[in-house]
C-alpha cells in the first residue's frame, strides 16, 4: 500500500509554545492515523522536525500491519523538505539530533519514498492538529 503523510509543526513565538500535527492517508485517501501533540517551548523548525519524526516512528511501527510499500511525504516547511533531501545543508545545532533521528528511521524503513513541499492550504488538517496541540498546551 502507498501512504500519504502530511506533517506540520508550529510555534507561537520562536521559540515559543509549540505543537505538531500528523495525518496519514491510505491509498484510498482514508485517514489511517492522525496525531496532535504539544511539545512545550520549541522553535518552529524543531516542531516541524518533531512532526516528521512522529510520523516516521508511527510508520516504522506499522509497516507490516498496513503492508506499506511506498510513502509520499508532504510538508509546508521548505527547510525540512530540502534538508531531508540533501538540497540544503544541516547547519542549526538545535536541529541536528532531530535530523539524524529522522534520517536513521528513513534508512531503517527502507522503502521508496518521495517528498513534496506544499502550501499551507494543502496541509490544512495537519496545520489544524498542530494548532489544537498549541491551544491545549498538554
Amino acid at each position: 500500500m502507498q501512504i500519504s503523510v502530511y506533517t506540520d509543526g508550529g510555534s507561537r513565538g520562536n521559540p515559543g509554545v509549540s505543537g505538531y500535527g500528523v495525518v496519514i492517508y491510505d491509498d484510498q485517501q482514508q485517514i489511517i492515523y492522525q496525531e496532535s501533540k504539544f511539545l512545550g517551548i520549541k522553535t518552529n523548525n524543531e516542531a516541524e522536525y518533531s512532526a516528521f519524526l512522529g510520523a516516521l516512528v508511527w510508520i516504522s511501527n506499522h509497516l507490516q500491519k498496513f503492508d506499506i510499500d511506498q510513502i509520499s511525504f508532504f510538508a509546508d516547511s521548505q527547510l525540512l523538505v530540502c534538508q531531508i533531501q540533501g538540497i540544503y545543508k544541516m547547519k542549526a545545532a538545535n536541529l541536528k539530533s532531530l535530523f539524524n533521528q529522522c534520517r536513521h528511521l528513513l534508512d531503517q524503513i527502507n522503502i521508496p519514498y518521495q517528498f513534496r513541499h506544499v502550501p499551507r492550504l494543502e496541509n490544512e488538517l495537519a496545520d489544524q492538529l498542530a494548532n489544537q496541540a498549541m491551544d491545549r498546551q498538554k
